[in-house]
């Protein structure tokens, strides 16, 4: 049995950057001394989540990699002795940003990073106004607790990029998350969609034969603009095994900090009873590189 210890903090944001950070360190202390050997944290954990508007101003929240938080993130780790699973708002050039994962090393190294690809635009989440769609590919990130298949939120929708994480051997699928309720929808309706954000993620779990964490910010954030009503962050952070079993699933209104135990072994035994991998029918797949078939 391959035991990892895997904290996860899913905490709502405020204005104020060294307010977030401040309790950030404090959480990922917590966890540690708990005994978290992998700490997950959400989506652009910063800040709040700017996107709600377009405002080249809020560009200045961006920063080089490695750069502050890198260092900041990077301090803690080596300190605590624990990997850290980190999402900035990159400033790669002038007019280049990307919204783009970093995993800290227990040594406090840069172990990699991985750029979100999929990237949305629908009001209140207009980050294709600042990120560039990444361009480093679906590569596990390898570390002294696994080989880590980082993706960012929009992305867990889409099986492409689970899958050719699984196939270049990743051991654990992560992605950090920022989504909530749209006040204009009905209660059943907001249900519906937090429940296939649930249902999406665990099937990754089960095609590919791996665990899945997923962390999400928690509570309301306003539009500044005020176009929108702002968004409820529906929490709900969950970690499943290979089997899509949900080892735990957090609270949709509430913070949480939980260290989750999951056996990496079990995947390989989970290959073994449903060998997808075996029976796939590649050579009849190339559709798939194409936008739609008629």
């Amino acid at each position: 049995m391959k035991e990892l210890k895997i904290g996860i903090l899913q905490q709502h944001n405020v204005a104020d950057i060294k307010v977030n950070m401040t309790r950030l360190a404090e959480g990922i202390v917590d966890l540690a001394r708990r005994g978290a050997e992998l700490i997950v944290l959400q989506e652009l954990h910063n800040s709040v989540y700017f996107c709600q508007m377009e405002d080249v101003d809020l560009f200045d929240l961006a920063e080089p990699i490695p750069g502050p938080s890198t260092n900041f993130f990077g301090k803690l780790a080596r300190e605590l002795g624990v990997v850290i699973v980190t999402s900035l708002f990159e400033r790669r050039a002038p007019g280049l940003y990307h919204n783009t994962a970093v995993v800290i090393e227990k040594d406090g190294s840069i172990a990699g990073k991985y750029r979100k690809m999929h990237i949305p635009d629908d009001p209140a989440y207009y980050e294709k106004f600042y990120f560039t769609p990444g361009d480093i590919g679906f590569e596990p990130i390898d570390t002294s607790v696994g080989r880590l298949g980082v993706m960012v939120c929009w992305d867990q929708w889409y099986p492409e990029g689970a899958r050719l994480m699984a196939l270049a051997g990743a051991e654990i699928l992560i992605y950090p998350t920022a989504i909530g309720y749209a006040a204009t929808d009905t209660p059943q309706e907001q249900q519906r969609q937090r429940e296939a954000w649930t249902t999406v993620q665990r099937g990754h779990a089960v095609a590919n034969g791996l665990p899945v964490i997923a962390v999400n910010r928690v509570g309301y954030e306003p539009d500044p603009s005020q176009q929108t009503d702002g968004i409820q962050f529906w929490g709900s952070s969950f970690v499943a095994g290979p089997q899509g079993e949900l080892y735990y699933r957090a609270s949709d209104n509430e913070e949480e900090s939980v260290i989750v135990n999951i056996d990496l072994d079990h995947s390989e035994n989970v290959r073994r009873w449903w060998p997808f991998l075996r029976d796939r029918r590649i050579e009849n797949y190339g559709g798939i590189t194409k936008r739609f078939l008629k």
